[in-house]
């Protein structure tokens, strides 16, 4: 039947009737009338619950709507929110409403959040700036010093009253305790002195894994920091863990358990005192404890030294021929194509490559880590041109 000769209407009220009389089986009569059996079991259902009148065609508006909240309770919303001192959100409303109009249909999180946002009383939230992460899954250890994990173990206070923030660096294979040092903080230069101390002692691994935490991470591109910038100058891979997924990092995390139970149980009166405590158990956890996943031996009759030493002089990163190198200025940009490319300030001083990958479309790169990528038809800024590298 063709819809276009047939009022809609007069087409329903037509199936109706051949249902009725039983004019041949229900899929026939959906196939000629060009329907679905979805829709006619709609239709026939409609006519038996309303007549002819629930055949009409009916409204596409949402049953709930913030316009059809009653203005009473509209009102209330608002003098709710304006009468608390500190700002609460549509669950107390809503519970607020409940007691205040104990006969009357109280409106859902979501309409109460739409009239506030209407009257201007909900701003947003500004989205949270992820670190992004380097490119998981990780890669297999097989071997000592092939990856390190470090972390800072949850600050504690001493008994003279100064913070203890314990720094510890474990070798993934062996479970070898390479470091634990008692720190004032988690700034970069302490943290870096530790390092240097522990690579002129041990070697320098090939990886190390860390949390998305400072002084390990930034709100960089790449997430780089300070100092996973130097570890990739001396040829160390750095990798983190994905937000929220200590599991990732569970040797170390289990390593850290051990440390708290044997070392801070009382804590030491002074950060001398609380040192020889860290250093006590660094001893034990190496060369006497037994570890059941190395088949109960001992961490250090499985550890053997790095066979990279730490270098006197830093390496400068070397990049393919077809690369552009370009040095990072204090502010974070390279001076490219008579215009600027922002980076980041934690480059400044660096040698960076850049690499045309298509037409216009360029690649950054910091040794193994790739920065990100610019469109240089993309172009900002007035007489100067400028570009931002994006992730």
């Amino acid at each position: 039947m063709n819809w276009k000769t047939v009022n809609p209407m007069d087409q329903k009220v037509l199936f109706i009737a051949d249902c009725l009389r039983k004019s041949g089986s229900f899929s026939e009569l959906c196939r000629r009338y060009g329907i679905s059996r979805k829709t006619g079991y709609k239709w026939i259902k409609r006519y038996q619950g309303d007549g002819l009148d629930g055949l009409e065609d009916r409204s596409r508006r949402p049953a709930m709507h913030p316009e059809t909240t009653p203005y009473s309770i509209r009102q209330a919303i608002v003098e709710i929110r304006n009468s608390r001192q500190i700002l609460i959100g549509a669950k107390k409303i809503q519970s607020a409403l409940a007691v205040r109009f104990p006969n009357e249909h109280i409106p859902s999180h979501t309409t109460i959040n739409s009239i506030l946002r209407t009257e201007g009383l909900l701003k947003p939230r500004k989205k949270r700036a992820r670190i992004s992460r380097y490119q998981t899954p990780f890669a297999p250890v097989r071997a000592p010093n092939e990856l390190w994990s470090t972390d800072f173990k949850g600050q504690f206070k001493l008994g003279n009253g100064r913070y203890c923030y314990p720094l510890t660096v474990m070798d993934h294979q062996s479970r070898f305790l390479i470091g634990c040092e008692g720190l004032v903080g988690t700034r970069h230069e302490d943290t870096k002195q530790a390092f240097i101390q522990l690579f002129k002692t041990y070697g320098l691994p090939d990886r190390i894994r860390s949390d998305n935490g400072v002084p390990f991470a930034a709100r960089t591109l790449a997430g780089l920091s300070r100092l996973s910038v130097w570890w990739i100058r001396l040829g160390i891979m750095p990798e983190r863990i994905q937000p929220g997924c200590p599991q990732q990092n569970g040797c170390h995390e289990r390593m850290h358990r051990t440390l708290k139970s044997a070392t801070t149980k009382p804590v030491a009166s002074s950060f001398r005192r609380q040192q020889q405590s860290f250093d006590a158990f660094k001893l034990e956890y190496n060369d006497i404890r037994e570890h059941e996943a190395l088949n109960n031996q001992t961490p250090s009759s499985c550890y053997r030294q790095a066979t990279r030493a730490y270098p006197a002089r830093i390496p400068e990163i070397e990049y393919p021929d077809y690369y552009d190198r370009f040095t990072v200025r204090k502010s974070g940009i390279i001076y490219w194509g008579n215009g600027q490319v922002y980076l980041s300030h934690v480059l400044a001083g660096e040698t960076i490559g850049l690499e045309c990958i298509e037409d216009g479309i360029w690649q950054a790169h910091f040794g193994p880590i790739l920065l990100g990528q610019f469109n240089e038809r993309d172009v900002k800024g007035g007489k100067k041109p400028y570009w931002t590298v994006k992730v």
